[in-house]
């Protein structure tokens, strides 16, 4: 049972429609040529590492109080986000979770440092599944299909998973850009072989996207130019680079007005369609639209590393990973050296602290990543000679398009309720579905290893079981799913095969696709 893919129903990838645009006129897109090679030296590549994980955990810090507490809304001035010399050391010590983007970063980071910088995706696969640190969204998604058999790149694809165009990713891939000074290519591959682990299409193009900035940021000083210049790694026709585009339009139309780009992207970009905890809920973890305010706080800051931090995190939503990709992309375009000092000062109370669920503390990392990063650039072709490191003189390439839950709408949230006590069938009418719940109760890692088994039928055809593991460390999140049915009426028919006394498992909310958008023929 543990090989066992947990979908129903498949379907053939279509172009996913996009919805209206702003009035604002689309920047350019397309691949780049040959660019002249790049001289640094050893000490400004590990200065601008240092100012990218440095701006990586102070973001992370300063919003982390606001975290979806401000789900579809802007957070007004009158807000407080405080900020002050002993905030890092207080949250380091009392709110160790408040860093998984950091020490998920860590882990693939540890990988290529014990395996080289080529290190296949299997192996960051199991070393992610295996971690003792607890996971969400996609990345929970994608651990429970490691475990049970689907590596990548089927652990994250979004007909093995409804959270693949979730953020996740794209908060864990700076490790890929700053390991790749001015390489976007190779950054590129690298999230192609991580960034799959659990996320596809726009879920996957946020990480490909950030590693770009974070690479571009060694050898671009513009905000603007590194902005831009990054999406030549997307394909034009993604609903990532045409949302991203959409912000550089109302940002050259007015510089000065960040609402303005706020308002634009939730006009247009602000329905999540794959995240069953979000569809039809203002909350919103899809990487496109976090992705639009980590460029808005880099637009229009404009550079200076106070007022990014502010407005990436004035975005709301998932306003601890915003600012912190915003952070660590400023910090790597200006340094660790030139990071305020109000800012940067209360850092150094953990810098030789290892992070949670990791042997590494801020020093080690910085050393490991320009090891790393000196690596790539001799296996792309660049040389070091003592001190000056001479970057290859690469373009850069468009990944290959691809779409997350093309053709799919949302049309139904139906609260269920009741549990799988006696055996239920439930009806609907679309092209696919998803059902919650889980367990009734819950345990902690590692205290008790009892999985419940659901039978699932759909439609009358062959069983499949599903299973549900009561450690919360393993958990499932969703009891099942299937996209690309037939259209018309379905009944899925489940039966809980091994109950066990005082226990069950629950029924939560069904989510019903439809082929076309609410309320059209």
């Amino acid at each position: 049972m543990l090989g066992r893919r947990p979908v129903l129903g498949l379907a053939g990838l279509v172009i996913f429609a996009g919805a209206a645009a702003v009035a604002c006129r689309p920047a350019p897109g397309g691949p780049s040529p040959a660019g002249p090679r790049a001289e640094l030296s050893r000490s400004e590549i590990l200065d601008r590492i240092k100012g990218g994980w440095a701006g990586q955990v102070i973001g992370c810090t300063f919003g982390g109080p606001t975290e979806f507490r401000f789900p579809g809304a802007m957070i007004a001035d009158y807000q407080p986000i405080p900020w002050d010399a002993g905030i890092v050391a207080r949250r380091f010590e009392r709110s160790p979770g408040l860093y998984d983007d950091v020490y998920m970063d860590l882990t693939f980071l540890e990988v290529m440092s014990r395996e080289g910088i080529d290190a296949p995706a299997a192996r960051h696969a199991q070393a992610f599944a295996r971690a003792a640190y607890p996971l969400w969204h996609a990345n929970q998604a994608a651990r429970y299909n490691i475990l049970h058999g689907l590596l990548p790149p089927d652990s994250g694809h979004w007909k093995n998973s409804p959270h693949a165009d979730d953020i996740d990713f794209q908060i864990e891939a700076d490790f890929a850009g700053l390991v790749s000074p001015g390489l976007v290519d190779a950054g590129a591959e690298i999230c192609d072989r991580v960034g799959h682990i659990m996320n596809y299409g726009d879920g996957w193009y946020g990480g490909v996207y950030v590693a770009a900035l974070y690479s571009l940021a060694f050898v671009e000083s513009g905000v603007e130019t590194v902005v831009e210049k990054a999406l030549e790694v997307l394909p034009p026709g993604s609903g990532f680079a045409r949302c991203v585009r959409d912000v550089l339009a109302c940002y050259r139309a007015d510089p000065e007005d960040w609402r303005a780009a706020w308002l634009a992207v939730e006009r247009k970009w602000a329905e999540d369609v794959g995240c069953p905890d979000f569809v039809f809920d203002p909350g919103n973890i899809d990487a496109r639209v976090n992705g639009a305010y980590v460029v808005i706080g880099l637009l229009y800051g404009r550079g200076d590393f106070g007022r990014t931090l502010e407005i990436a995190a004035r975005c709301g939503q998932d306003s601890d990973c915003n600012p912190a990709s915003a952070g660590g992309i400023l910090g790597t375009i200006l340094g660790y050296g030139a990071i305020p000092a109000r800012w940067r000062e209360p850092l150094k109370a953990i810098e030789d602290r290892p992070f949670p669920y990791t042997d590494l503390s801020l020093n080690e990392v910085y050393e490991t990543t320009l090891r790393l990063a000196l690596d790539l650039v001799r296996a792309n072709g660049g040389e070091i000679e003592g001190e000056t490191v001479r970057l290859p003189g690469r373009g850069i390439h468009p990944v290959r398009y691809e779409v997350s839950f093309p053709g799919h709408y949302p049309v139904e949230r139906r609260r269920l309720g009741g549990t799988l006590e006696a055996p239920a069938e439930i009806e609907f009418e679309g092209t696919g579905f998803v059902l919650g719940g889980g367990p009734s109760k819950m345990a902690a890692p590692g205290s008790d290893p009892y999985a419940y088994e659901v039978e699932l039928a759909l439609d009358g055809g062959a069983p499949s079981v599903v299973v549900l593991p009561v450690d919360d460390l393993v958990r499932r999140l969703e009891i099942a799913w299937g996209y690309g049915l037939a259209r018309g009426r379905h009944t899925l028919a489940l039966r809980l095969l091994n109950p066990r006394p005082g226990e069950t498992v629950g029924l939560g909310d069904l989510i019903v696709y439809g082929d076309r958008p609410a309320g059209r023929s």
